[in-house]
């Protein structure tokens, strides 16, 4: 098991010139992080996640929904514009 702590996020909302409801809306975020692991490691790296209406994360076990390549390239693009997404922790 694994908890992770945000040091970067991306929200989609940010960056979409859709209308978004954050009282009603799932946003997609992507977040850079460290993950902490219950042997006491850690790694840095990122994932991709949903803010469930009202800015609370959705934790889920598997991976968060991705609508398609062109929004998960926004989110990548605006992580790097921001300075954070160029990160390699390999």
């Amino acid at each position: 098991m694994a908890t992770f702590k945000i040091l970067n996020e991306v929200k989609r909302s940010e960056i979409t010139s859709e209308n978004f409801n954050r009282e009603q809306d799932w946003d997609l975020c992507l977040h850079e992080g460290i993950y902490k692991y219950d042997n006491q490691t850690s790694e840095y790296g990122f994932r991709f996640i949903y803010r469930r209406p009202g800015g609370n994360i959705q934790a889920a076990r598997g991976g968060a929904r991705i609508p398609s390549l062109e929004v998960a390239d926004q989110l990548i693009a605006e992580a790097r514009r921001r300075g954070w997404g160029n990160a390699d922790y390999d």
